[in-house]
């Protein structure tokens, strides 16, 4: 048997006035997801419990099949594991963002989806300037990096920045015991951006500029029982985010590097799909995972969330189902890790629509994927980490 789990990241959502009533899976136009449903059983999970945050770190956690009422330590630590970042037992590591901002208000947490390699290049800047010793800072993916800082404090309250764009920075600043030391380091990337050549060719390009750094989301290294050790499997993960791959590489798997993805609607859906279906010829497990949904929910963008659906349909979703021939017998777990509400702009922890499907399936009365028919589904799943005992199960 082959195993593949696909995430439409924050896909679910809320009914919109402007979609009918419908939310925007309800409105997509997603032939291929509804067959899964109606082929298979499902129902609603509530993916995020309450002890945790509502974020792509916890969602995906439990989907990967951890608990992380057990299982967790922030979010940072594991886009750490994904660069191949060793924290040490010292270390804490920081989701850095590069943002855009306007006087006191967060305007932009992305700063325009700065590309990967103007953002390499500032995030070099930042560290020639603010690297340490005991600071290390490290290029990610477009707007996302990390910065790794030994010692620092460990209790601080911060905020993700797509939670609070609109809104004031001064208001939302990382605070607690040693809230300083980070709050000075944030302070003073800010006129070694507003120096760099790079900003000043956005400007010129009437793009916006990354001006200032977000630090959020920090912790210590978390170690897991992998995959392979629980389930006897190999695998691989298929992402443009850091914090995914890293979650996989935790998990035991492989990264599968795919050509032209960004986490964004640009990314090459159709290169997750060939693949995904390439690592099954090879291993027994998969997981894809697309950002896509989240982003335009964070943006606030209706059509764009619809149009991010309806192009993991046809361009993930439809081919790997047209692929499976060659793989043989396999199963196939799909649900987001969160809502990403377009009302909200950002994550929910209210439970979201997932699909079991297989050649051993028994379809249930779903008759298409979506939040309003998954509430007819068989399967009423009260913790997100149980999906994967559901998937593997009997085997």
């Amino acid at each position: 048997m082959k195993y593949m789990v696909l995430v439409p990241d924050g896909a679910a959502d809320y009914p919109l006035d402007e979609l009918g009533g419908q939310t925007p899976l309800e409105a997509a136009q997603t032939p291929n997801m509804d067959r899964l449903a109606r082929e298979g059983v499902g129902g609603m999970v509530q993916m995020i419990p309450a002890e945790r945050p509502p974020g792509s770190d916890v969602g995906n956690l439990e989907i990967f099949g951890y608990d992380t009422r057990v299982h967790y330590t922030g979010r940072s630590p594991l886009e750490a594991a994904s660069m191949g970042v060793d924290l040490g037992a010292e270390g804490i590591a920081f989701r850095m963002n590069l943002i855009y901002r306007e006087g006191d208000t967060l305007i932009d947490y992305s700063a325009g989806h700065i590309e990967s390699e103007e953002a390499g290049e500032l995030v070099a800047e930042l560290a020639a300037e603010l690297g340490q010793e005991h600071i290390r800072l490290y290029p990610g993916v477009q707007y996302r990096h990390l910065l790794v800082y030994d010692n620092a404090p460990e209790q601080l309250l911060s905020y993700p920045p797509h939670d609070i764009m609109d809104q004031s920075i001064s208001a939302h600043l990382p605070a607690g015991k040693g809230q300083e030391k980070i709050r000075v380091l944030m302070e003073a990337a800010e006129p070694i951006l507003a120096a760099s050549p790079v900003n000043a060719a956005r400007i010129a390009r009437g793009e916006r500029p990354a001006n200032a750094i977000w630090l959020w989301g920090s912790g210590r290294a978390l170690t897991l029982q992998t995959i392979p050790q629980r389930f006897g499997i190999s695998g691989g993960v298929i992402s443009a985010v850091d914090l995914v791959r890293g979650i996989g590489k935790s998990a035991g798997l492989e990264v599968i590097e795919v050509p032209d993805i960004t986490g964004y609607l640009d990314t090459n859906f159709e290169g997750k799909a060939e693949y995904a279906l390439a690592a099954l010829t090879q291993g027994d497990f998969v997981y894809v995972h697309v950002e896509a949904p989240d982003e335009a929910g964070h943006n606030g963008d209706v059509q764009a969330k619809v149009k991010a659906i309806e192009d993991f349909d046809g361009r993930v979703v439809a081919p790997i189902l047209a692929g499976l021939d060659r793989i043989g017998p396999c199963r196939i777990l799909m649900a987001p890790d969160h809502r990403t509400p377009i009302a909200l702009r950002t994550h929910s922890r209210d439970p979201v629509p997932f699909v079991l499907w297989g050649t051993d399936a028994e379809p249930d009365a779903m008759v298409a994927y979506g939040e309003k028919p998954a509430e007819q589904g068989s399967m009423q799943v009260g913790h997100g980490h149980l999906l994967m005992q559901y998937l593997m199960a009997n085997d």
